[in-house]
């Protein structure tokens, strides 16, 4: 009986922490790459390192804030159903609020970080018209998804706006190419759980003609972008892994999806992206 009791505990209290913290674990790489790249392509010897940490704890203090929430709005797909679930809904509702406005009141009033406010406008109607999205269902996940991505992937602009004092176009450069990155992630996972049964390359060029042309898209605008001068050759060259994989599927022999290896996976790319990404601007210095 104790055991049973013991288990129900523990089920609970994961449920609990279900309504507290943010369970994709894929987002937490879509919002940390781009801050840390923003960061440290930003950084100067000299700068004081006190406004990132300010805006690393908004940052992360908001991102926590969207899973209380939604659940509050009712976006999401869980619901607070006890009055301790509400409470705890509620309660994590208002320290990360509290810990945000704080250290965005000293970003603000300390700092001059005043180019945060345009940034966290835009963020804000991204994160409106994401929790609008999802109330639709499967029909429109995807784009809610890619619109969510795009807001938190702006990180990469914030970081490095703080960092370097100024918010100009590579501030803007940085956050579009990891979002283009993030979108890449979020098209190749989902073409890979609803193509898990695709057998043969018509079959598979079938179901993902649409994150093939977002491939070969993905190619153009880096070639753009380095044609121009915004990117470096070797920035772009970041991207090759992720896109490498995702062509090389349309060629592989078909394999049972498994959801953990995937995860990993992109997991990895993502780190590689972040790495590569940073050494082409300490290369291009």
């Amino acid at each position: 009986m104790s055991s049973i009791a013991s288990e129900f505990h523990v089920l609970h209290q994961e449920r609990l922490r279900s309504f507290i913290f943010p369970r994709e674990h894929g987002a937490w790489g879509i919002l940390l790459v781009p801050l840390v790249t923003g960061a440290w392509i930003g950084f100067a010897p000299g700068r004081e390192i006190l406004p990132l940490i300010l805006f690393v704890t908004a940052s992360l203090a908001l991102f926590c804030l969207r899973t209380p929430l939604e659940i509050w709005l009712e976006t999401s797909p869980l619901r607070a159903q006890t009055p301790t679930e509400r409470r705890a809904v509620v309660s994590s509702i208002s320290a990360y609020a509290a810990v945000a406005v704080i250290a965005l009141v000293f970003l603000l009033g300390h700092e001059r970080a005043y180019g945060l406010l345009p940034l966290g406008a835009v963020v804000g109607a991204l994160f409106l018209a994401h929790a609008a999205l999802k109330k639709h269902g499967r029909q429109t996940r995807m784009t809610a998804q890619l619109i969510g991505s795009l807001g938190l992937t702006s990180t990469a602009a914030g970081a490095y706006y703080v960092v370097a004092g100024q918010f100009d176009s590579k501030a803007l450069m940085l956050w579009g190419a990891n979002w283009l990155f993030a979108a890449n992630q979020i098209l190749f996972v989902q073409l890979r759980i609803h193509s898990a049964r695709a057998a043969g390359l018509a079959e598979k060029f079938a179901r993902g003609k649409s994150f093939l042309v977002a491939q070969l898209l993905t190619v153009l605008l880096l070639v753009a972008a380095w044609r121009v001068g915004g990117l470096p050759g070797a920035a772009a060259l970041a991207f090759a892994p992720a896109l490498i994989r995702g062509f090389w599927w349309f060629l592989r022999r078909p394999a049972p999806l498994e959801i953990y290896r995937l995860g990993y996976g992109e997991l990895a790319n993502a780190l590689a992206f972040g790495v590569l990404f940073i050494l082409a601007f300490q290369v291009r210095r």
